[in-house]
C-alpha cells in the first residue's frame, strides 16, 4: 500500500480535503480557488422543489386574472358608450319634440286617462286609469295673431259669444275649416298670464272625453289668445238660467248625465297618477254641453296641485267664485280635493233646484243655496218641494232621493265628511244606464238658442 507522502500530489491532496470538513478546493485556471459544499442535505432540496411549483402556479393564477380583469373592463367600456349613443339620441329626439310643440311652454306627449267607464260599460270597480291616446286628438298647435285675427274676422263684434273673467270669447273658423271657441285674454295683471300658461300646460298633458280640448294656443309677442273646440250647446248656467225662455228646460235624465259627466271629469282630475289636479273654481258656467247635451268642464286657469297624500292640504290665496267656495277654503285657504267636491254639491243642488247659489233676491233664509238646502235634503217631503218647477214634476222619486243624498253628503261642512269623486260617479251610473223614451227630445231643445260657450 502506497503512503501517503508517496502519492501523487492532486490525489493526496483530495484526500486531505475530505477530512477538512467536508469542504473540497477546485482550482480554476488563473488560480482562483472557490470554497464549494461537498454535498447538499435532502430536505433542502426538497423545499427548493415546492417553492418552485408554488411560484409556478402563483404566476398562472396572477395572468388568468389579469386576463380576466381586462375583459371586464372592455365590456364596460362598449356598454358605455352604446348607452351614451342612445341617451344622445334620446336627447335629440326630446328636444325635437319640445321645440315642434313650443319653445317657451311645457307641452307633453298627449296622453289619455279614461278613469271611468261609459254608462254602459261595466262596473265602476272595473275601470282602470289607462293610458291610451285619445282617437279624436291631434295635438296643441301654434297659432300666429294674424291667423286667429283671420279666423274671426278681425275680432268683429258680431262674433263674440261670451265674456269670461280673463278675456273674451270669439267664434272663428280656422284656416282647416274647424269651428273654433277663441278666448283672448286680457293683457293687465300677472293672474291672466298665469292663467294662460296653466291651461296651456294642463290641457296639453291631459285628454279626457270629459275636459274641453285646447285646440291651440297664440303668444305672438303680447297676445295671449287660447284656441278651443266649439261646442254648440253653451254652458250649464245658459240653460238653468236662460233669461226669457230662449232654451227649453232641461229633462231629469239629462241633468243626471250631465251631473255624471262632471263627476267622472273631477273624478280624472283628482285620481292623477302623478299627483291630484284640483280644479279650484267648478261651477255652472264651466260646464259646456255638446250637440248631444254630453258635459264637458272647461276653464283650467286657476287649477292647483294637490298632495298625494288623503285628504292633503295645500295653502294658496283664496281664488274662486262666492257661493261655490268651500267653507275651509273660504276661511284658511286650505285647500283640498274635497273643496271640489263641495263644489260640485252646490252645481248638483242647482240642477236639482233651478237655483243660483247666492240670491239676495229671495226671501230671507233662502239668499244661500247650501245653507238653505242641506237640512231639507233629508226630508223626503220637503225634498219634493225643492225640485225645479220647470220639471213639471217628469222625475222619478227614487232617483230624487237618491240624488238628495249624494248632495247632501258633498256640501257637508267638514271635508273628511265628504265623499271622493270616484263614490259619487259609483252612486250616480245606475241612475242614468237606462234612458227614458221621451229623452230623444232633448237634442231638439235649442230652437231659440244663439248663445254659445264661454271657456
Amino acid at each position: 500500500m502506497t503512503s501517503l507522502s508517496e502519492q501523487p500530489h492532486h490525489v493526496r491532496a483530495n484526500q486531505e480535503g475530505k477530512k477538512s470538513n467536508g469542504f473540497l478546493f477546485e482550482g480554476k485556471r488563473r488560480g482562483e480557488c472557490k470554497c464549494l459544499p461537498s454535498y447538499i442535505p435532502k430536505t433542502k432540496k426538497v423545499h427548493n422543489q415546492h417553492h418552485q411549483n408554488l411560484a409556478s402556479k402563483t404566476i398562472f393564477i396572477n395572468l388568468v386574472t389579469l386576463l380576466f380583469t381586462t375583459f371586464l373592463v372592455v365590456l364596460m367600456l362598449r356598454r358605455l358608450k352604446s348607452t351614451s349613443k342612445k341617451r344622445t339620441c334620446k336627447d335629440n329626439n326630446s328636444r325635437v319634440l319640445l321645440h315642434d310643440i313650443s319653445s317657451r311652454f311645457m307641452a307633453s306627449t298627449a296622453l289619455s286617462f279614461n278613469s271611468s267607464p261609459d254608462v254602459k260599460g261595466e262596473c265602476l270597480h272595473k275601470r282602470n286609469l289607462s293610458m291610451t291616446p285619445a282617437p279624436k286628438f291631434r295635438g296643441v298647435q301654434v297659432f300666429t295673431y294674424r291667423e286667429i285675427e283671420v279666423a274671426t274676422d278681425g275680432f268683429s263684434n258680431a262674433n263674440v259669444i261670451g265674456n269670461g273673467g280673463i278675456g273674451l270669447m270669439y267664434r272663428g273658423i280656422l284656416s282647416d275649416g274647424t269651428l273654433a271657441a277663441i278666448k283672448l285674454m286680457r293683457r293687465e295683471g300677472k293672474q291672466g298670464e298665469r292663467a294662460f300658461r296653466m291651461e296651456v300646460d294642463l290641457l296639453s298633458r291631459l285628454h279626457s272625453p270629459y275636459l274641453v280640448e285646447l285646440l291651440g294656443y297664440c303668444a305672438d309677442q303680447h297676445h295671449r289668445l287660447l284656441i278651443f273646440e266649439y261646442l254648440p250647446n253653451g254652458t250649464l248656467q245658459q240653460h238653468l238660467y236662460s233669461p226669457n225662455n230662449q232654451t227649453q228646460p232641461l229633462d231629469w235624465w239629462t241633468r243626471m248625465r250631465i251631473a255624471l259627466d262632471c263627476a267622472m271629469a273631477l273624478e280624472f282630475l283628482h285620481e292623477h297618477p302623478v299627483s291630484p289636479v284640483i280644479h279650484r273654481d267648478f261651477k255652472c258656467s264651466n260646464v259646456l254641453l255638446d250637440q248631444n247635451f254630453r258635459a264637458k268642464v272647461s276653464d283650467f286657469g286657476l287649477v292647483k296641485t294637490g298632495s298625494k297624500k288623503i285628504n292633503g292640504q295645500v295653502s294658496t290665496h283664496m281664488l274662486g267664485t262666492s257661493g261655490y267656495m268651500a267653507p275651509e277654503y273660504a276661511f284658511t285657504g286650505k285647500l283640498t280635493a274635497k273643496s271640489d267636491v263641495y263644489s260640485y254639491g252646490v252645481v248638483l243642488l242647482e240642477l236639482l233646484t233651478g237655483r243660483i247659489p247666492v240670491d239676495i233676491k229671495r226671501p230671507p233664509g233662502e239668499h244661500f243655496l247650501v245653507s238653505w238646502a242641506l237640512p231639507r235634503l233629508t226630508d223626503r217631503e220637503k225634498v219634493m218641494e225643492m225640485v225645479d218647477q220647470t220639471l213639471g214634476g217628469q222625475y222619478s222619486k227614487k232617483d230624487l232621493i237618491q240624488i238628495a243624498a249624494i248632495a247632501a253628503m258633498c256640501i257637508q261642512p267638514e271635508p273628511d265628511y265628504r265623499p271622493l269623486m270616484m263614490d259619487v260617479v259609483q252612486s250616480l251610473i245606475p241612475l242614468v244606464r237606462n234612458p227614458p223614451s221621451n229623452s230623444s227630445s232633448s237634442s231638439l231643445r235649442l230652437q231659440k238658442q244663439t248663445s254659445s260657450p264661454t271657456v
